[in-house]
């Protein structure tokens, strides 16, 4: 059963990068908007006439809190309708019409094998949320690694964040990926995401699930690169963005 429409409230705006911001955003009618990680809400936008031209879906990059408050890490599309109205026409106390949460691009029930999220841009909103449930509920788990791609340091979402989770989360790896610098620190690759699991895993071949989230080229790769590993396509899940 699909949740009912609702109204949110914008709380709070950050500039994350030149062309990304993060959105707060409060459900007043709940007090605890229940979600799970990974999970994402839908908004109808005054965009457009027709309905299915005015929606929008955006993985919430927060993790549940019990609290009524989510967070959306937006990036602004060129001639994109729907995030050009974000940019330019919303500010704190622009309310919003929301529906959520939806969607099963979610953690197993037990995280019995190594799990890879790969992801590119803001594709990385869900795996923030699932990396932040697991540590703040001590969830027993494998190895996680978090590989996600970015052009240059600019464009590196809540980097120094994920650097302090790998510090103080066991089993927790984060590995950012710049495609467009040309000498990088320690703990960061040059080039590609595929670069980076395909090493991971032959160094340490293990049964392990693979979370997909991004855009349709880097998804269609990365399923290709996994199968040719000799891992099964069931244990890849995706979320595909665009």
């Amino acid at each position: 059963m699909l949740e009912p429409w609702r109204t949110g409230k914008i709380v709070r705006i950050e500039n994350e990068t030149n062309s990304t911001r993060r959105f707060w955003i409060e459900i007043p009618e709940v007090d605890d908007f229940s979600f799970q990680p990974g999970q994402f809400v839908t908004l109808d936008l005054p965009i457009h006439e027709q309905k299915n031209k005015r929606w929008r879906s955006y993985s919430i990059a927060s993790a549940p809190d019990g609290t009524n408050i989510i967070e959306l890490v937006i990036v602004l599309l060129e001639g994109g309708a729907g995030t050009t109205y974000l940019f330019n026409e919303t500010t704190v106390g622009s309310e919003l019409v929301l529906r959520g949460p939806q969607g099963k691009f979610t953690l197993p029930e037990s995280i019995d094998k190594d799990i890879f999220f790969i992801c590119t841009g803001t594709g990385i909103a869900p795996f923030r949320s699932m990396a932040h449930y697991v540590h703040a509920h001590q969830v027993s788990h494998q190895n996680i690694h978090l590989i996600f791609g970015c052009r240059t340091f600019a464009d590196a979402l809540y980097l120094k964040e994920l650097k302090e989770l790998e510090q103080n989360h066991p089993n927790f790896f984060f590995h950012p990926v710049f495609s467009r610098e040309a000498e990088v620190g320690e703990g960061m690759y040059k080039g590609y995401v595929h670069q980076v699991y395909e090493q991971l895993t032959q160094e340490n071949k293990q049964p392990a699930r693979f979370y997909l989230c991004g855009w349709k080229n880097m998804i269609d790769e990365a399923k290709q690169r996994i199968v040719t590993l000799g891992y099964d396509r069931k244990d890849i899940h995706l979320e595909l963005y665009g």
